[in-house]
């Protein structure tokens, strides 16, 4: 038996972009998992799912929390409000309390939580703010906390990320405000997985904040340019001292996917510095290798690749069957051909999925082989 498969591990947050990476992490480091999700629908289709427990509850309903933590021996905190609205704040403060208050009660040892890099000297955006005092409110009831602190984490899923890569890939000449210049220390998905399932063996990384980020640091306009540089894209960047996160983030919602809601709290972090400012990672976790900006850039557009057909039985006649076609358009140029010829390509995805679902509900034909004394006069009925 592995040593660590008596451990039982709660993952809040397992639906998010971390959550959704560090579960099979875990599992393969031979630690069982439960799940706390408000959403179990949401990780239907995960190929980890049979072999984790799931609970439905939500950190802001605390009735729902002491029987998720029974018998749990660590809780990785990576639950995230932003984008609910002007409250989020609020909410994830709350829900905080609530999951540190039952962690007690129900005797877990220690809660793992995953916050925002940032001087708190400094006049921190409300987003940066809000990820540290929830690691203040983790800490409240006494259960000893490891609160990593990362800027950019750079992956294919990452909201920081995301951004990134929309920009990058859709304007060919940036109109940016001055953030462009605000220097940040970017860190690869792969590296934060590594840090987060460390301190479950780790007891020194026990009631620490450790900042955490990779080996380069670099402005935001120096990640839009290595990414497009990766890309093979040219890329012009034209600093302006008027656009206010405001403005900001309504051009965002103009170019990007992201809602104002959500784009508004992120572009507001942007002004602010996040580098590490000490060595206590590297002290406390050597074993970790940092990858460079361009690698974890690399990592992330290669890991972007979806399955192009999925078959989840739904009873002894019936089967759902989701086909996912994966385009990556290089530019604007790609991005405005995906769109001219998207009528197209419905009409051909949907006749194809329409073909198969013909093909599947059509009588079945049994082929037997019937063998005469002559090999010759072999026939198929």
């Amino acid at each position: 038996m592995h040593p660590n498969e008596d451990k039982l591990i709660l993952v809040a947050g397992a639906t998010g972009y971390v959550g959704g990476k560090l579960v099979p992490r875990l599992l393969q480091a031979g630690y069982r998992v439960r799940c706390l999700m408000r959403r179990p629908a949401n990780i239907q289709h995960e190929p980890w799912l049979p072999v984790v427990e799931c609970v439905e509850g939500d950190v802001l309903c605390p009735e729902t929390l002491r029987p998720a933590m029974e018998g749990v021996a660590a809780v990785y905190y990576l639950v995230h409000s932003i984008g609910s609205g002007r409250d989020f704040a609020a909410q994830d403060l709350a829900g905080a309390h609530h999951c540190a208050n039952a962690a007690k009660v129900e005797g877990v040892r220690r809660i793992i939580y995953l916050g925002g890099l940032g001087d708190p000297a400094a006049k921190l955006s409300a987003h940066l703010r809000s990820r540290q005092e929830t690691g203040t409110a983790l800490c409240d009831a006494g259960v000893p906390v490891t609160e990593f602190r990362a800027a950019v984490i750079i992956g294919s899923g990452s909201l920081s990320f995301e951004l990134i890569r929309y920009l990058s890939e859709r304007l060919p000449v940036m109109i940016c405000p001055r953030w462009v210049y605000t220097r940040i220390q970017p860190i690869a998905i792969q590296n934060v997985l590594d840090y987060l399932v460390a301190a479950l063996h780790q007891p020194e990384s026990a009631g620490r904040i450790i900042e955490i980020g990779g080996e380069d640091v670099l402005s935001y306009g120096g990640l839009m340019e290595t990414y497009a540089g990766v890309r093979g894209l040219k890329r012009y960047l034209l600093p302006v001292p008027l656009l206010t996160p405001s403005l900001s983030s309504y051009w965002v919602r103009l170019v990007t996917p992201f809602s104002v809601s959500l784009a508004r709290p992120l572009i507001e972090g942007l002004r602010n510095e996040v580098i590490v400012r000490d060595n206590a990672a590297r002290e406390i976790f050597p074993e970790v290798q940092l990858l460079d900006c361009k690698t974890a850039v690399e990592a992330a557009l290669a890991d972007g690749e979806a399955k192009q057909f999925q078959v989840e039985p739904q009873s002894a006649m019936r089967s759902e069957l989701m086909q996912t076609a994966l385009f990556e358009p290089k530019g604007l140029g790609g991005v405005l051909y995906w769109f001219f010829l998207y009528p197209v390509h419905r009409l051909i995805f949907s006749g194809m999925i329409q073909g198969i679902a013909e093909a599947a509900e059509a009588p079945v034909v049994v082929l037997e082989r019937r063998k005469d004394k002559n090999p010759a006069m072999d026939q198929r009925l």
